[in-house]
C-alpha cells in the first residue's frame, strides 16, 4: 500500500510547549544553519575550484576507525566498498553520492554511508559515476545501470532481495532513474530504494524553488541553473531519466524518501512520492520541519538526523525481511 506521510510536531509551532520540548533541537538547527550560510562553497562557481571545495568540506572529518574502505570496480564502474571491521554484512546498499552531477565522488559519501552501514550491518558500495560538464547525461545513469547489472551478477550479493539501492540529492535522483531503466529492461528489482533529498527535477518547475528561498542555506536556484545545464547539455531536462517526477514509476520497489522542509528541493521530493503512489509503488514521505538538505549527514550534531537515520535502519531491516518472504519482482 502506497503511504505518504510528513514528519511534524502535533503541538502549535509557538506553543509553550513546543518551545521547552523542541529548545535544543532549535539551538542545533540553527547551527547548523549558520554552518551552511557561511560555507565557502558556491554552487555556482567554477566547478574544479569547488569541486576541491566539496571535498574537503566532506571528508575533513577522519572515519571511525573500525570503517575499512576498499576500492574496486562494478560493470568497469569505480567503486569503494565500506564496510564495518567485525561485522559481517547481511545485505548491499548500492549507493549514488550527491553534488549535483558536477561535484562529489565516493569518498565524499563515506561518512554517511558508514554511519549507514553499522546501523543496518550491511556493506554499501559507493559508486563514482562519471560527472558533468566533462560527462554530461547519460554518462551517469549508464554508469549506475552497469554498476547495477555487475552487482546483481556476484555470487555473494547478487540476490536482489539482499540490495538496496541509496541516492543523496543528486544521486538520489540518478537511483530512481536506475530503478526506471531497470524496471524498463525487466532487470530483477531491489528490495528498497531510500532517497535523501531527491534532485528528481531538474526543470526546475516545483514550487519550492521560489517558496523557500529564504530558508534554504544552501542553495539558490541560479546556482542549481547553472549544474543542471552542465548535466542536461543538450538533452531535454524533462527526460525522465533526467528528472524521475516525470517518470512512469509503476513497478518500483519500496521507497523511502526523506527531505527536509528548509530545501529548494523540497517539491521534487514530494512530486515524486505522490507521483511513486499514483503508481501503486509502496512508498513513505518524511518531510522533517525546520531541517536544511542532507541533515542525516549531521546526524552527530542535529537530533531530527539521528531520528531520520534510525527510521532509515528500520525501512531497510523491514524491505529486507520481506523480499526475502516473498517472490521477488
Amino acid at each position: 500500500m502506497a503511504r505518504i506521510h510528513r514528519m511534524q510536531h502535533m503541538a502549535l509551532p509557538h506553543s509553550p510547549w513546543m518551545e521547552k520540548a523542541d529548545g535544543m533541537s532549535k539551538e542545533q538547527r540553527d547551527a547548523l544553519d549558520t554552518l551552511f550560510r557561511n560555507g565557502p562553497l558556491d554552487i555556482g562557481g567554477d566547478p574544479v575550484r569547488q569541486r576541491e571545495i566539496f571535498t574537503r568540506m566532506l571528508t575533513s572529518r577522519p572515519l571511525p576507525e573500525d570503517v575499512v574502505l576498499t576500492p574496486g570496480g562494478l560493470g568497469e564502474v569505480p567503486v569503494l566498498e565500506v564496510g564495518i571491521d567485525g561485522v559481517t554484512p547481511e545485505g548491499t546498499l548500492l549507493w549514488f553520492h550527491g553534488g549535483f552531477y558536477v561535484f562529489g565522488s565516493a569518498r565524499t559519501s563515506a561518512g554517511l554511508a558508514s554511519n549507514v552501514a553499522r546501523r543496518t550491518r550491511t556493506r554499501v558500495i559507493l559508486v563514482d559515476y562519471r560527472l558533468a560538464p566533462e560527462h554530461p547525461f547519460p554518462a551517469a545513469p549508464d554508469d549506475a545501470l552497469a554498476a547495477y547489472r555487475a552487482l546483481l551478477g556476484e555470487t555473494r550479493s547478487g540476490d536482489p532481495a539482499r540490495i538496496a539501492v541509496v541516492g543523496e540529492s543528486a544521486g538520489a535522483g540518478l537511483a530512481g532513474a536506475l530503478l526506471v531503466r531497470a524496471c524498463e529492461q525487466n532487470l530483477p528489482m531491489p528490495a528498497a530504494g531510500v532517497l535523501f533529498s531527491p534532485y528528481a527535477d531538474l526543470t526546475l518547475s516545483g514550487a519550492s524553488m521560489t517558496t523557500r528561498i529564504a530558508v534554504d542555506p544552501s542553495f539558490t536556484p541560479d546556482a542549481i541553473a547553472v549544474r543542471a545545464k552542465d548535466y542536461t547539455g543538450a538533452a531535454d531536462p524533462a527526460n525522465p531519466l533526467i528528472s524521475p517526477v516525470f517518470a512512469n514509476l509503476r513497478g518500483l520497489p519500496p521507497l523511502l524518501i526523506q527531505v527536509g522542509s528548509n530545501e529548494l528541493l523540497l517539491d521534487d521530493a514530494v512530486r515524486l512520492a505522490a507521483r511513486a503512489a499514483a503508481a501503486d509503488v509502496p512508498v513513505t514521505l518524511e518531510v522533517t520541519p525546520g531541517v536544511p538538505h542532507l541533515f542525516q549527514a549531521f546526524a552527530a550534531m542535529l537530533d531530527e538526523g539521528e531520528a531520520a537515520l534510525r527510521r532509515v535502519t528500520k525501512f531497510l531491516h523491514a524491505a529486507f525481511t520481506t523480499a526475502n518472504v516473498e517472490p521477488n519482482g
